[in-house]
């Protein structure tokens, strides 16, 4: 293995290892070391960055989608008929 697939190969690992952490990074507990890490680590990784910000821009789809959840009263009814949830029907 050469010295440049050896990098690649460590690089990998590393965004592996960092992206790991995405869930904590977006929900805010992720500790403040490791928010820096991986901030620096997406400035000079852009396989990184892309993989941040389609998941920002996907939060941000679900919010805006999200605010209308009405769903009509016989949909609902006949949803929890179906998942035998009787007790919460209204």
């Amino acid at each position: 293995m050469s010295d440049h697939e050896h990098k690649h190969e460590h690089q990998q690992e590393h965004c592996h290892e960092l992206l790991s952490t995405l869930g904590e990074y977006v929900e805010g507990t992720l500790s403040p070391d490791l928010c820096r890490e991986l901030e620096r680590h997406m400035k000079n990784c852009q396989r990184c960055r892309v993989v941040v910000d389609t998941l920002r821009k996907t939060i941000d789809l679900y919010h805006e989608t999200a605010e209308d959840t009405s769903m009509p009263a016989e949909v609902r009814q006949r949803l929890y008929l179906r998942l035998k949830l009787e007790d919460y029907r209204k």
